[in-house]
């Protein structure tokens, strides 16, 4: 008898149960790492309060930090999935400045900083290195692939054409900086995180200020 494909439906909830359960990986990293603090945060904690079996954690995630900034990586795509989006004809920088602020405006899928505690966990990146560490690694990934979208864009060798990462890093650099700023606020005051999108703009408004400046000031004399 000839096997048949699974359909659509079977395979739709087959994603719908894996990104169940990877969520729930997610949520209870984070819980337990603000409940008892990295340290004392062990995998099978993580597992049994999602419910799973420690395999199941081995084959989603690499570590505890690599859990619980799940909902950053998440976050990291979608930027990326925006920035594709974005029109031809907009300046590099234009674009990713736009797809961030439309990923911080979603709100059928809210942006990571809105969900509960999100704020305390960032904070716990200037006293936990391994977290640290983690955070860099998911940051690193989804510049990486922002530099991609952007050569594309542009019609370039990211190899050989420095724009794209220039671009990129100080894009992503304004983001991460009112991040850190807005993270050094009232750790509990979750009502405050709709703020992030004013800070980003400032953010973005400081860099493209300064870089006008910064132009205006090399022009040379006639």
């Amino acid at each position: 008898m000839e096997a048949t494909e699974p359909s659509t439906t079977t395979e739709d909830r087959r994603r719908r149960k894996a990104r169940q359960t990877r969520n729930a990986l997610a949520t209870a990293a984070v819980d337990l790492i603000l409940e008892r603090g990295l340290a004392a945060t062990t995998v099978e904690a993580i597992a049994e309060r999602a419910d799973v079996t420690r395999r199941t954690f081995s084959r989603l995630f690499t570590g505890k930090e690599d859990a619980a900034l799940d909902f950053v990586r998440g976050d990291g795509d979608r930027i990326n999935a925006l920035l594709r989006d974005r029109p031809a004809a907009e300046p590099p920088l234009l674009a990713y400045r736009r797809a961030v602020r439309d990923w911080l405006a979603d709100r059928e899928d809210p942006a990571w900083h809105l969900r509960p505690r999100m704020r305390r966990l960032l904070a716990l990146l200037d006293r936990e290195p391994a977290l640290f560490a983690a955070y860099e690694r998911i940051r690193v990934d989804a510049q990486d692939e922002s530099v991609r979208i952007l050569a594309d864009r542009l019609g370039t060798d990211d190899a050989r054409d420095l724009r794209p990462a220039v671009v990129v890093d100080a894009a992503a650099g304004v983001l991460t900086a009112a991040l850190r700023v807005w993270a050094r606020g009232a750790a509990d005051d979750d009502s405050a995180a709709a703020d992030l999108a004013a800070l980003v703009e400032r953010a973005y408004d400081a860099l493209t200020q300064e870089a006008a400046s910064a132009v205006s000031y090399d022009t040379p004399e006639k």
